[in-house]
Formats: structure tokens, sequence, C-alpha cells
């Protein structure tokens, strides 16, 4: 920092834990100059321009010490339990029991069903296909959180991911999340890491939709026209569509009731996934995409979301957005609104609200009123 001081016109420094986080204007005789980008470039750390806030401005971010080891045992136990949770969901959507490996021999079974999965001489196969799907959008989903908030030199924790059993969840998990552990310092990073997910797990979920859906079959439904359908272990649902599905349902099967291979329908759980986790509300990602974009008016957005949720719960059988705003408000601890970055007024870079505008249209795109229609 020593090094860096000379050129700047004043600066200010904030220690936040184990992170030294510096706001410095580059004095103007100074800023091409080859000296004090040579010094820049020497910088243990990360450093980007912020000219929103006036000419010459720069952020700089540095870990002042190694980062305690993470319980890599704990998040790789986690994603195998949740991988054997989803594939047995799967396995029972396709009508295939598979025993629980409460047992040695349970246990010893189990990795034979998967073991002939995996070689694809059973059916067991579906489930695998709806596993791997599922289980890599929200890989890629948390990643991509993961990957900038690590860019940003931000403390953030390897996923977690959550099974669920049979019973309480019937596509076997509760999704995943990283923890920040360190403050996120303005507006810029705010949406860089929420926007980073939703897009990594989108693009993923899509690939399995396309793959999947050719893979998918046109069937006769009395009743439903214009709609997706899973059709298994005692199970008749038929899935609500969305901008998005209706686009690719014409791309690529066309018209009448469809019949979603396991692929296919763990892309449709990964773009459900992706749409509730862009509401705009508290700490999910759409509260951080908001807040990057409007500030403190995303309370208001906040609250008119919620109160839209209450609505939809109103709709025929679809109480279960009750139980999500339920799960909203508890939580965020009964907040709607997003909690303030360290640097409140950095307003958001230009080039940067695009991306934030992106992410909003995602949300339109992918928004499904009725989920499920029983």
């Amino acid at each position: 920092m020593k090094e860096l001081v000379p050129y700047f016109s004043w600066w200010r420094t904030t220690v936040v834990r184990d992170r030294e986080i510096v706001d410095a204007a580059v004095a103007p005789e100074h800023r091409d100059s080859p000296q004090f980008h040579e010094a820049l470039d020497r910088w243990k750390g990360r450093k980007y321009w912020a000219n929103e806030d006036g000419e010459g401005r720069i952020t700089l971010i540095r870990v002042l010490r190694p980062a305690p080891r993470e319980r890599w045992v704990l998040h790789l136990a986690l994603f195998a339990l949740t991988f054997v949770t989803v594939f047995y969901g799967g396995a029972l959507l396709n009508e295939v029991f598979v025993p629980l490996p409460f047992t040695i021999e349970r246990l010893q079974e189990g990795l034979g069903y998967l073991s002939d999965a995996l070689r694809g001489s059973t059916e067991l196969t579906a489930a695998l296909d709806f596993a791997l799907g599922l289980m890599a959008i929200l890989l890629a989903h948390e990643t991509g959180h993961y990957v900038v908030a690590k860019y940003y030199k931000i403390n953030a924790s390897p996923p977690y991911f959550l099974p669920a059993p049979w019973p309480v969840n019937f596509v076997g998990t509760f999704g995943a999340f990283i923890r920040l552990r360190s403050p996120i310092v303005d507006r810029r990073q705010l949406l860089d890491v929420g926007a980073a997910g939703p897009w990594a797990g989108f693009a993923v979920a899509v690939l399995a939709l396309v793959v999947g859906l050719r893979g998918s079959s046109v069937v006769s439904a009395a009743g439903a026209t214009e709609q997706f359908v899973v059709i298994g272990a005692d199970l008749h649902l038929f899935l609500g569509n969305s901008v998005l599905m209706t686009a690719l349902r014409a791309l690529v099967v066309g018209e009448g009731t469809v019949h979603l291979s396991p692929l296919a329908f763990a892309g449709w759980v990964g773009v459900l996934v992706t749409m509730l986790n862009l509401l705009p509300l508290g700490q999910l990602d759409g509260g951080h995409v908001v807040y990057a974009l409007f500030g403190e008016k995303q309370r208001v957005i906040g609250v008119i979301a919620l109160l839209a949720l209450v609505g939809l719960g109103f709709l025929p059988n679809q109480w279960w957005w009750w139980v999500w705003a339920f799960l909203i408000l508890v939580l965020g601890r009964g907040r709607l609104g997003h909690p303030q970055v360290l640097d409140r007024h950095r307003k958001l870079p230009r080039s940067r609200t695009p991306l934030g505008w992106a992410t909003a249209l995602l949300f339109v795109a992918t928004f499904t009123p009725v989920p499920i229609h029983y």
C-alpha cells in the first residue's frame, strides 16, 4: 500500500474482518503514469476503477490473512448424499423402487443399481439422467456465485447441498447455497455475484431442456393442451408454462401435451429454481439484482413482490406460494429489504446496468405463476 500512496490525492482504508478495502482517488497527473501502473500491477489483490464516483477513483481489495481451511469432506459428503436422494427421486418418478442404504447389504445393492445405470443396462438410466441433469444445474448455479465472489476477494464457502427424502420433496433436494463471510463492497460486486449464479444455472438448464426435449414425446391427455406432463409413480403432474418453455416447445417439439423425459424434467426444475431465486426479495438472487439496480427502493419492490406471492396462493391448489413466502420471511428474519453494501452511496456503473436489466428479463422469461396443475 505504501508504494501506491504517493500517487493518490486522497485515500480511505477500511479493514473488515480479514479484508483490507481501499477507496482512493488517483491524482490527475499520475493516472496515465507508467510508474503508477507498474506499482498497481504489483498490488497483490483485486482492483477496479470506480469512475462513477468521480474521475480517477479506484477500489483496491486485499486479503490480510489466509482463510481458514474449508471443510471439504462435509461439502463432498453433502453433495454425494444429495446426489443419492435426487437419484432415488428420479427412480421413483420412473416407477422403479431403489432400496435405501440403511445397512451394508442395502448399500451394496444400491451401488449395484447405480453401476447398472451407469452402464445403461437398466431402466434406472432414466433416474441417472434426472440426477445428473439436476445436480449439474445446481452445481453450475452455485459455482457461478462462488467463482465471481472469489474474483472480488470475497470470503465465500464452497456450496452446501441440501438433500431431501422423497416424502418431503419428490425431486430429492432443497437446493444448495454458499455462505459469504466477508462484506460486499458496492453494488457492482453485488450485481456480479448475484447474477452469476442464475445465469450459469440457466445455461445448463436450457442445455438439459433442449437435449431432454428431443427425447420427449407428445401424448394425448384429456383436458390438457399446450402443457408439459410428468407421469410416474402414481403421479400425473401437469407442469406450468413460461415464456421460455413455450418457446422451447415450439422450437424443439411442436404442439400438444409433452411427456417430459427425465433429463427434460430436470431442466424444467432448474428453470423453476432459477425463477424462484430471482424473486426480488431479501437476500435471494433477485433481491441482490434489484438492490444493485435501484438501491433502497428494493424494499418497496420487495413488499409488492411478497403481496403478489400471497395473491398467487389464492389460485386453485397453489397454496405452496404461501409456504414459499413464509420461508422467505423466516430466512430473512422478517425483513424484505436487502442489507446495505459497505459503500451504499456508490452508484452502479453504467457498464453493469445492461446485466441487471437482462437478469430482470430472465425472471420474466422464466416466471411460471402456476408451476403444477393438480
